[in-house]
């Protein structure tokens, strides 16, 4: 069977950003099964897409954005 092809993403975040990556990895792996940081940010775009699928509760796209506001980071590429 094939193996699935990928895209490759590269993105800029703050230590901070990459502390809590890292501590989400570690509280989702198990003994059995280590998460990587890669999938801990596959799985926030898959939930955060299911979330806007099924109709964002009410303040949810303004939480969003007020978050993605107060990053501080922007796109200038």
């Amino acid at each position: 069977m094939p193996k699935k092809e990928r895209k490759r993403l590269q993105v800029v975040i703050s230590d901070e950003q990459d502390a809590l990556l890292t501590r989400t990895a570690y509280e989702l792996s198990s003994p059995e099964r280590l998460i990587s940081k890669s999938e801990v940010v596959r799985l926030a775009i898959e939930k955060i897409a299911r979330e806007l699928g099924e109709g964002p509760q009410v303040g949810q796209l303004e939480q969003y954005r007020a978050i993605l506001e107060t990053d501080g980071n922007t796109d200038e590429e």
